[in-house]
């Protein structure tokens, strides 16, 4: 680990401040992805800025129905809340799916939502990655491909988005809210925050240099079944080969969102337009103009059989 400096901030502009003093510094709460990086070199970030003092830890109602989480709620709170799993399951259930119960009492909201990607490439720094080096080229294209994107990939990266939190509000459409050194602030849609590679993959969402997260918003809760099934090669404590959120009604409507297809969590609109007419119809509009490769083109049929399993569920009222 290469050295660095270190402050700990006291309120969220004061932590964007000292963001915009120190170029390429970066926020640390609970440390889990961010400290792996730094050992391994593949981040080497000069300064610093501990978050956990600015009170951001909150769950709270909003006036229009909804919830506001705090961006220093740990993952393992969120989770656990009565309101998310009563009103939000499908997001409950995906903390849950997520990690190891250790990383969940670690990990914060704003943490989970900016944890970068797992590809093998991108963590061997023997090797190019557009991610990690931009212009060096994307090792993972001809390479072993099983687990990378199928959709929304391009020429520079066919890396996917590791979390399964973020799968679940987008699927709820929360939004994100930020401030900035100035004071200002805005809340960024879930559908508009991540990116999708195109030429300049390290750049991975919508936030601005120095802007900090410091909580997502929840609209009203949704009504219906809610479910989250993750497809992983072992039981637990892995990242998703698939996974399939939803959110389906009695008369068959709803809405969809995929992990582990992308580049960001995947969702598109039209597709929930067609999940009435079952999973055939909805994964074709979903991973319309899919890419694969003879090592990842399994996910495919697996998004279909996965969905067919949470529909079959939806309709006895049971949850996944």
């Amino acid at each position: 680990m290469k050295a660095f400096t270190y402050e700990r901030a006291r309120t969220p502009i004061e932590a964007a401040a000292a963001a915009e003093r120190h170029p390429g510094s970066r926020f640390i709460a609970g440390g889990t992805n961010l400290l792996d990086l730094m050992k391994l070199e593949i981040e080497a970030p000069p300064h610093l800025i501990d978050v956990n003092d600015l009170k951001l830890d909150k769950i709270e109602a909003t006036g229009d129905g909804g919830l506001r989480i705090g961006a220093l709620v740990l993952n393992t709170d969120l989770a656990s809340d009565a309101r998310v799993r009563r009103d939000y399951a499908v997001l409950s259930r995906a903390l849950l799916a997520g990690a190891s119960a250790q990383l969940r009492n670690k990990a914060t909201t704003a943490g989970n939502l900016l944890q970068r990607t797992r590809c093998p490439y991108f963590y061997d720094t023997n090797l190019p990655c557009n991610k990690r080096v931009p212009g060096s080229g994307c090792s993972a294209i001809g390479g072993y491909t099983r687990n990378h994107a199928i959709v929304g990939q391009s020429e520079a990266c066919i890396a996917t988005h590791p979390s399964d939190m973020a799968v679940a509000m987008q699927l709820l459409d929360a939004g994100v809210e930020t401030v900035r050194a100035n004071g200002a602030t805005r809340v960024i849609p879930i559908a508009d925050f991540y990116r999708l590679p195109g030429t300049t993959p390290h750049i991975e969402n919508s936030l601005q240099s120095g802007e900090l997260i410091t909580g997502v918003v929840l609209p009203r809760p949704l009504g219906g079944v809610h479910s989250y099934s993750k497809v992983r090669d072992r039981a637990s404590y892995a990242f998703a080969l698939i996974s399939v959120a939803a959110i389906v009604q009695k008369d068959g409507s709803g809405r969809v969102a995929l992990g582990g297809v992308a580049h960001k969590p995947w969702r598109v609109p039209a597709a929930d337009a067609a999940l009435p007419r079952g999973a055939r119809a909805t994964v074709d509009t979903l991973l319309a103009g899919a890419r694969t490769t003879d090592e990842n083109a399994y996910k495919i049929p697996l998004v279909q059989r996965t969905l067919e399993a949470v529909l079959v569920d939806a309709k006895k009222g049971q949850t996944a």
